[in-house]
């Protein structure tokens, strides 16, 4: 029987401080700074409420990052810490050196944590060492005196019990603490709810921004000023806007274009705008160009899908100088079939050393837009994903497109739509025939290159609403799989 390594020392001093629950600050001043992450973690796993709030008002370090250690929510622990915080502010004396300055309650992984994985072995010994080991990884806004509480929200029309309180413990301190909230996520809000948010979160502190919402024009035109505070925005997302405003007359369509106007406005104050995704955004027809505009610096991810685009707005994209370093192209169920692809065939000429990704699902494209575009793709040299599925492409037009993908060698995820030849009269495919003309030109292309990961696709089954797959992840509809 081989004989259980005996706990260390550190080990059993934090077994012992846990076990105390008479632990107040005056004792906690005293311990060694190498004590406190281990120690505060033991603290969070086993739920002992006294010695988190007692922990949060003594943190010796410049940051505590108890965020990354509470993934699982728990309603009790979490307000311990926040009460941590309300003791730390009555605190007229702050005997560490390294006083709290950062309270981050984002849940991601924190470098913090993994510098101090060794403590427990004793690792770590010099205070002032540690000290300089943590100052490095702090951000920039850690640097500073004043109190900052750093978290990530997601704003749903019900928010869960901690969110609730959090919200709450703020909105009551907003004078005494400073709140950023990185990245901000809206669903279904009202619009004074949002500018009660974000009188307590400042916008100029948002660098993620999602707004999934109906409002019509005119809450959005209300909201505009608010958007344009956030200037260090970096990607801002903007789903469905309603159309539910009834054109009753001229001078209720002139009121909506002024909305959509000063809406749009605001992306002139972004000063470091690089990821930019419109979903479903009806007004955006005849208006693209006058977005891409307003904009500042060049983006890296256009995306802009699900709705309707003129050949104005297209011609646009060959010229505009924000498209230049263009990583990422999104344009998923946008129609094309009626429109002249040759700008976009520009665009992809004038990014091809820097376009990582590009989805063209859903598009309607026919032979012809697709030989428009095939010259360009085939100098894409950095292209890793590309998206076809869903598109109208005949058997040849697809091999001559594999066939002059032979230069793009970085190419990881390939999407096709199955060959129109799958199809029989009434729109139905024979699986038979799909599987060997899907075969046969993964084995031609196979002859250029290597794919790493290529599937074709058929359209929706009319009956089941599922799609046939060849290639990776191979499978049938179910109405197929029902007949086998």
């Amino acid at each position: 029987m081989s004989a259980q390594t005996p706990p260390t020392l550190l080990k059993l001093a934090m077994q012992a401080l846990l076990r105390d629950e008479t632990l107040d600050m005056s004792a906690l001043d005293k311990l060694p700074m190498v004590f406190f992450p281990a120690l505060f973690k033991e603290a969070l796993i086993g739920r002992h409420t006294t010695t988190v709030k007692a922990m949060v008002a003594a943190w010796p370090f410049p940051c505590l990052p108890v965020g990354a250690l509470m993934k699982t929510p728990d309603l009790e622990t979490f307000q311990a810490v926040l009460a941590g915080v309300d003791t730390w502010l009555q605190r007229k004396f702050h005997p560490r050196r390294g006083k709290l300055q950062v309270l981050d309650l984002r849940k991601k992984h924190h470098e913090f944590w993994s510098i101090w994985a060794g403590a427990e072995d004793g690792g770590c010994s010099a205070e002032t060492t540690d000290e300089q080991q943590v100052v490095k990884v702090l951000p920039r806004y850690a640097l500073r005196r004043r109190l900052k509480v750093v978290a990530d929200l997601c704003f749903r029309l019900r928010a869960d019990e901690e969110q609730r309180c959090f919200l709450q413990w703020a909105h009551q301190r907003k004078g005494s603490i400073q709140f950023c909230c990185p990245e901000m996520t809206i669903w279904a809000q009202p619009i004074h709810i949002m500018k009660e948010i974000l009188n307590v979160f400042h916008p100029e502190h948002i660098r993620v921004f999602e707004l999934n919402t109906h409002w019509n024009v005119f809450l959005l035109a209300a909201f505009a000023p608010c958007l344009g505070e956030m200037r260090n925005l970096h990607k801002l997302l903007l789903a469905p806007i309603s159309t539910s405003v009834f054109k009753i007359s001229n001078r209720t369509t002139d009121r909506e274009d002024k909305c959509i106007n000063k809406f749009i406005s605001q992306f002139s104050r972004f000063n470091c705008l690089q990821h930019l995704s419109l979903k479903s955004v009806y007004f955006l027809r005849d208006r693209i160009n006058q977005v891409l505009r307003c904009l500042t610096t060049p983006l890296e991810t256009l995306s802009i899908t699900y709705c309707h685009i003129s050949q104005a707005d297209l011609n646009y994209f060959s010229e505009c100088s924000k498209l230049s370093e263009l990583k990422h192209l999104d344009m998923k169920g946008v129609p094309l079939k009626a429109l002249d692809l040759m700008p976009l065939r520009v665009l992809l000429e004038n990014v091809a050393d820097t376009l990582l990704s590009l989805d063209l699902k859903a598009c309607r494209m026919k032979d012809s837009h697709l030989t428009v575009l095939i010259p360009a793709l085939s100098k894409c040299s950095q292209l890793c994903k590309v998206n076809f599925y869903c598109n109208e492409f005949s058997m040849p037009i697809l091999r001559d497109l594999l066939q002059h993908t032979a230069n793009l060698s970085k190419m990881k995820v390939e999407k096709y739509p199955a060959p129109i030849e799958c199809y029989d009269e009434f729109g139905y495919v024979s699986i038979e025939r799909f599987v060997q003309l899907c075969a046969e030109q993964i084995d031609r292309l196979r002859v250029i290159r290597q794919p790493k990961c290529i599937s074709f696709a058929t359209h929706m089954c009319p009956r089941c609403g599922e799609r046939c797959v060849y290639g990776m992840g191979s499978r049938l509809c179910l109405c197929q799989r029902r007949q086998r």
